[in-house]
This record gives C-alpha cells, structure tokens and sequence, in this order.
C-alpha cells in the first residue's frame, strides 16, 4: 500500500463493517467489482443505492465531463469510494485499508466526486407542482382544506468542526457544534431546496429569511404555501400552526381528541409536516456521516449537505422503492388516527409564542395569512362534527 504524510484527516472515527474485512487482502478495483459484480445487496450495503442507480450515476458525471477514468482508478471506484465514505463515516485511514490507496489518493478522488455532485446538484432538485399532491388528494383529513399545500420547511442541525475561534458562532442552543440547515421537501420525501452552512446559533427564522432574499432563492409558487412549524411564523407562502395549542407529537396523547377547530389543525398539520421529519431519518440513515463531525474544512462540510439531498433525491426519482424509502413511508405518522371529541380529555396546553419576523411583509399579507389558516380551520372542524353526524 502507498504511504502519504498528507492524512489529515486520518483519525479513525469511522470503522470498515464486519462482514467487508474479508475484502482487505484485495484491492480497491477487485473489492468494487466484486460488490458491482454481485448481489444488489452488497452494492445497497456499500454503495447505499441499486447497481443499476450506481451505474446510471457514473454514466451521467462521464457523459457531463465531471469524473474520468484514470490510468489507475475508474470512474465506478472513484464514486465507489465517495460512497463508501459517506455511507459509513469512515476516515481516510479506514478507507486507505479496504481500497490499498494512499490518503492523498482517497482524499483527491473524494474531493472531485464531490465537486462533480455540487456540479450537477441543481439537476436534482425540482420546483413544486401546481398539481395537488397525492398525500393530500387522496386523503379526506387533509384534501380540500390543504389542496395549496405544496411541501413542509424545516430545519436540521448537522454536526459540524470548525476551529476552536471560530466556534462561538456554530454552538447551537443544546451547546453542541452544527450548522443550521433548511430544508423545503414534498410530501413524497423529496427535497425542494437546500441551504446549509448557517451557524448553528442562527435562528430559524432568520435561515429562512436567508433562502428567501438570497440570488439562488426558496420560491414559493403564487397561491401556494408550505407548512412550517412553531419555530417559524405565520406568513404569507408559509402556514405555521396555531401557538399555545397541543402541536408536537408528545402532546398528543394516544386516542387524541381534539376539542376545537384550532387543535384539529394543529394535528392534521403535524401529521402532514412530519413529512420533514421522515426525509431527514431517512438522509442520515443513508449518510451516517451527516450525524458526526467529519474533519474536513468547513465548505467541504458543507457541500456533503448539498450533494447528500441530491444523491438523495437522485436514488428518490431513479428507485422510488429504494428499501431506505420503504423504511420510512411504513414510519408516516400519517396512520394515527382520530376520534370524536370527548369534553371530560383535557389536552396539555404548551404556550409557544410565536417568533417574531425579520421579514417586512405588508399588514394586509399577514392578515390574509391568517384568515387562510381560520378558514381551513373552520372548514375542516364543520366537515369533522359532521361526518360523526353531530
């Protein structure tokens, strides 16, 4: 194996998975072809997608003249080692010992797989329809009343490493290192947009601020919104939930009754909202390097935000079935169930107040806002004590 004094980021964090340590006594180029030339498994287990989506991958970074075959190294085991690393969280030292490369190889053939995803990034991330989505249309609890609905916004922070004077600004509110993440994804756990690298100190709200003004913008389609949560606040593009109403889902409680037209919305809301929650499970299941700090400079961090939620939404249009996918549409919390109210339940009241804006929105918007989210209310409760034919 060729040895390098350029490993900088050669502590072993991550680990190579037990059954691969058969591979060590082969190279890079054998252990990719025998994974590519194998089961579906094994490339799903390493390479974190399908052959064929692997395949159609190093097919498209070729044919755009972002990646190139090397005298040593083809394509496919160049973006064989992006994803292994990725996909496991391991360092250039373990990844050294599986491929038999130096770490400057690993390292330059990570970088420019890397730089060849941002390259293409954009291919990958898709407007909202005018359409109204499936989850809503074919759903009565959440179809007429939320028929403008195009997605959910939130956020997430992502463990980050930075340098020990630049860190007051990255420590978020639970005292630990991140960056602050937004995130707009359809229903069908896809993601619109992505802006990363905010410091995790950095408030919801002014993050969105930030993806709405900037050049590469969040748009929101005219007459449409998004669903957002108590962090942010009630405006025009975006419905946030009714403050001091039950809203998360430790307040609701098994067998949930709601008592009024604010908390029936609340919680067909959040049902509709954990869309968020589910993309996001299912991007750190398939990229565990994204729930530790990898000792990288900070916009390589950055851009393994990115290219991860294209990579994501790549394998989401290629294989839809993708078994991670299946994993976390069986998770949809929109099974729970409602029931009729009953007037002796008494719901926990948390009073959530909600964040005051840094956007300037004319009254009259954030009115208009806000006799939308009271009309779907009312609406929604008529329909609800109707059908229990009260």
């Amino acid at each position: 194996m060729e040895s390098s004094d350029d490993d900088k980021d050669g502590v072993l964090e991550g680990y190579i998975p037990k059954e691969l340590s058969y591979s060590l006594a082969a190279n890079g180029t054998k252990f990719v072809d025998e994974v590519l030339n194998g089961q579906n498994e094994r490339c799903l287990e390493n390479f974190r997608m399908d052959k064929h989506v692997f395949y159609m991958l190093c097919d498209i970074l070729q044919a755009k003249g972002l990646l190139r075959h090397t005298n040593r190294i083809k394509i496919e085991e160049q973006l064989a080692i992006f994803m292994f690393i990725i996909g496991h969280n391991l360092r250039t030292r373990a990844v050294q010992e599986l491929f038999r490369y130096s770490g400057e190889t690993i390292s330059r053939h990570f970088n420019n797989v890397l730089n060849a995803i941002m390259a293409i990034s954009l291919d990958f991330f898709e407007p909202p329809l005018s359409d109204i989505p499936p989850e809503i249309l074919e759903d009565g609890r959440f179809y007429p009343y939320f028929q403008d609905c195009v997605g959910a916004v939130d956020g997430i922070h992502i463990p980050v490493m930075v340098g020990v004077d630049e860190q007051g600004p990255f420590r978020n509110k639970s005292g630990f290192l991140s960056q602050n993440v937004l995130a707009a994804c359809s229903l069908d756990l896809k993601f619109h947009y992505i802006l990363a690298g905010w410091e995790g100190s950095a408030a919801d709200l002014r993050v969105l601020n930030s993806a709405l003004t900037r050049r590469n913008k969040l748009q929101v389609p005219e007459g449409k919104y998004y669903l957002v949560d108590t962090k942010y606040a009630n405006m025009p593009g975006f419905i946030a939930p009714y403050p001091g109403v039950p809203y998360h889902l430790n307040e609701f409680s098994a067998g949930f009754h709601p008592q009024d037209p604010k908390e029936l919305f609340n919680y067909r809301h959040f049902l509709l909202r954990s869309a968020t929650d589910r993309i996001f499970g299912a991007l750190k299941a398939r990229f565990p390097i994204l729930m530790s700090a990898p000792p990288y400079p900070l916009q390589t961090q950055v851009k393994l935000v990115v290219a991860a939620c294209a990579i994501h939404n790549y394998i989401r249009r290629e294989k839809p079935d993708d078994w991670l996918f299946k994993i976390y549409e069986q998770e949809n919390g929109v099974q729970m169930e409602e029931s009729f109210p009953t007037p002796e339940v008494e719901q926990p009241v948390v009073h959530v107040e909600p964040p005051p804006l840094e956007m300037a929105f004319d009254p009259d918007e954030l009115e208009a806002t806000s006799r939308l989210r009271d009309t779907i209310a009312a609406e929604m409760w008529d329909d609800y004590i109707r059908d229990f034919g009260v």
